[in-house]
């Protein structure tokens, strides 16, 4: 049974990361193009690390056509990270699943379990950090790459704890501690840059920021539905 399970998410990752590409051609790709252009006042394509930086916003975008990190291409890049970001996001799901005793019957009422359970995964690890930190194309200011990581990664992981209280606990008392809880990071405050200048216009950054989130909930709500699907049809006590 484990091993079907584990066939059965990787089959809606590799899935869902495969169709994130053509979401994010059309999206994402292009605004991070004309950012480009801006950085160092000129067709600079020499930043190809900084795609890496920002693979918790959006898997894969920021790969550089002529400096990519695997010699494959923007495009390339773009999809081998999409797969393994996949596979990656729908192993976690299905462990958040199994640990937490969400189950996805036969049908419809599976299939809508493994959407909420998307965008509930969506919402800890895209929307509620971008409250404080959004996806920030090349050429933007950042802050310290390290100080960005250790919010984001505090900042998913109480935003999931918050987010169990309020829709798994009935205790009125855990519901309000799941609220503070998801409130806590940015009352603490996101690690901001010492120089906010940029030469890319605010109106691509903002532009970027809502596409990312934008495709990103797709790719979160197709993984979900995807693996409530493929999960579903897991015969109970089968063995592996």
């Amino acid at each position: 049974m484990i091993v079907r399970l584990l066939l059965a998410a990787l089959a809606a990752g590799l899935i869902a990361g495969l169709a994130m590409t053509p979401a994010q051609y059309v999206k994402t790709v292009p605004l991070i193009m004309q950012a480009e252009s801006y950085e160092g006042g000129g067709h600079d394509h020499g930043t190809a690390a900084s795609g890496s930086e920002e693979a918790g916003h959006d898997q894969g975008a920021h790969a550089h056509e002529d400096q990519s990190m695997l010699g494959l291409g923007r495009l390339g890049d773009t999809i081998l990270a999409n797969l393994v970001a996949g596979a990656g996001f729908a192993l976690m799901l299905a462990a958040i699943a199994l640990l937490t005793g969400v189950e996805f019957p036969a049908g419809r009422e599976g299939l809508m379990r493994g959407l909420l359970l998307g965008a509930g995964a969506w919402f800890c690890v895209q929307l509620a950090p971008s409250f404080s930190l959004p996806p920030a194309v090349p050429g933007f200011p950042y802050a310290d790459l390290h100080a960005r990581q250790n919010w984001w990664m505090i900042t998913v992981v109480v935003s999931g704890a918050g987010l169990w209280l309020l829709a798994l606990r009935p205790e009125m008392l855990l519901k309000a501690l799941g609220v503070v809880l998801i409130v806590m990071p940015h009352l603490w405050g996101a690690p901001v840059p010492e120089d906010i200048f940029s030469a890319v216009p605010a109106y691509i950054a903002s532009a970027y920021a809502a596409a990312s989130l934008a495709t990103t909930l797709f790719f979160w709500l197709l993984l979900g539905g995807l693996l409530g699907l493929f999960m579903s049809r897991v015969p109970e006590g089968s063995e592996a």
